[in-house]
């Protein structure tokens, strides 16, 4: 293998990449070139690349700095990239967008940006498939849960859908549907009403008990403080509680599962 030429890292697209080797000096007399070649691709920003041949076939190949040390990563040639236009049916032409939508979509991601932490996240349908295993192996009864069905949204507006995203972002909770006017709501509220008690006799309503008012207060609380988590916050408790299809799930289906989770089993009577 021999390097032909260097070109900055900036200027490839990540799609032509593949697989990644690390590469070490052949040696104790070839450390002091190793690590130099490291020092000048790290402060050069570029990447070498050679092509060479393994297991009966040519590769196209590129070796960058990384870590204090050589990386190689196999290439895909030009024409093993399928075009995305020819591939991919629908995406849009040339979308004119006002300066007010952007601003509004990059104040959403700003609200939502977290911090990259790798160890975070892994893959959670491996670790289901070898539970389910388990328990079966164990005689333990399965019960699959198919999950919260998604809500309809009817997103016609696209502004309209980015402000209470945004809302929802800042909020910490599920951002509110706009509110649809109904004629017959009064009339429907007063027809409800109980009738006002004749003849000096007591209403027979009863009262909510302090033990039904206190586990109200508490699921409002613990709704409350599910709201403000972030979705990679919502993701670990579900994790921790080993809810299921969580890694399918959305932000708020995350956080109602997380709540239906939460709420106390009734006894059977």
């Amino acid at each position: 293998m021999y390097i032909a030429g260097f070109v900055d890292l900036a200027d490839v697209d990540p799609i032509f990449f593949d697989k990644t080797y690390y590469l070490g000096p052949r040696g104790k007399e070839y450390q002091k070139v190793y690590a130099l070649l490291v020092e000048a691709l790290e402060h050069a920003g570029k990447a070498g690349l050679a092509m060479f041949a393994m297991r009966g076939k040519e590769y196209l190949t590129a070796v960058r700095s990384e870590g204090g040390l050589l990386e190689l990563h196999t290439m895909h040639f030009a024409d093993e990239v399928r075009d995305p236009h020819s591939e991919v049916g629908d995406l849009p032409e040339k979308v004119k967008l006002s300066r007010q939508e952007i601003k509004t979509a990059e104040q959403l991601i700003g609200m939502l940006a977290i911090e990259w932490k790798p160890d975070e996240w892994h893959d959670t349908y491996e670790e289901q498939v070898k539970k389910l295993v388990q328990d079966k192996l164990a005689g333990r009864q399965i019960a699959v849960s198919a999950g919260p069905a998604p809500e309809a949204t009817n997103v016609v507006d696209l502004m309209d859908a980015l402000r209470r995203s945004l809302e929802t972002a800042r909020k910490g909770g599920p951002a509110e549907e706009p509110k649809k006017t109904r004629p017959d709501r009064t009339l429907a509220a007063r027809a409800s009403r109980s009738p006002k008690p004749t003849g000096g006799k007591k209403s027979t309503a009863t009262k909510a008990s302090p033990a039904a008012k206190t586990t109200k207060r508490a699921s409002a609380t613990g709704k409350q403080q599910l709201s403000q988590l972030t979705m990679a916050e919502l993701y670990k408790r579900a994790t921790d509680l080993d809810i299921p299809h969580r890694s399918t799930m959305t932000r708020d289906e995350l956080q109602q599962a997380l709540e239906h989770t939460g709420q106390p089993r009734r006894k059977a009577s």
